[in-house]
C-alpha cells in the first residue's frame, strides 16, 4: 500500500523578492550565517507573514511601508530595508552593517533614493 505524501498548498501565492543591485551586492558580502537567516526571513515575507520585533521593525523615517530586517551575530548588526506594498513584490532596497546605536542619516537617504529608483522602474 502506498504511503501518504505530505500535502503542499500549490495554490498559495508566493510573492517575488526584487533586489536593488546595490543591496544584492552588499548582502553577498554578509557572513554565510546572516545570509541564510536573511533568506529565511525573506521567505516568510514572500509567504505573506509579517515577522515582528525583534526580527522586523517599521522604518517610517525611510518612507511609509518600509521596514527593516534586523539580524545580529558575533560579526555585527546587519540591516536590510524592504518595502512590501509594491505590485512587483517585496522590494529589497538597501542593506548595510550597522555600527552605531542610531541608523545613520546617510543610510536612510540612500534607502529613500533606492525606493524611488525601484518604483520609477515599474
Amino acid at each position: 500500500m502506498p504511503t501518504a505524501c505530505p500535502s503542499f498548498d500549490t495554490l498559495k501565492i508566493v510573492r517575488p523578492v526584487v533586489f536593488h543591485p546595490g543591496a544584492r551586492d552588499t548582502i553577498r558580502e554578509f557572513p554565510p550565517e546572516i545570509r541564510d537567516r536573511l533568506g529565511k526571513a525573506l521567505f516568510l515575507l514572500q509567504a505573506g507573514e509579517q515577522p515582528g520585533m525583534p526580527l522586523s521593525r517599521p522604518m517610517p523615517s525611510v518612507a511609509p511601508g518600509v521596514s527593516e530586517l534586523r539580524l545580529h551575530s558575533a560579526d555585527g548588526q546587519f540591516r536590510t530595508f524592504y518595502f512590501k506594498a509594491s505590485a512587483e513584490g517585496i522590494l529589497v532596497l538597501h542593506a548595510f552593517v550597522k555600527k552605531t546605536q542610531q541608523t545613520p542619516p546617510s543610510e536612510i537617504q540612500l534607502a529613500r533614493k533606492r525606493l524611488k529608483e525601484m518604483q520609477d522602474e515599474n
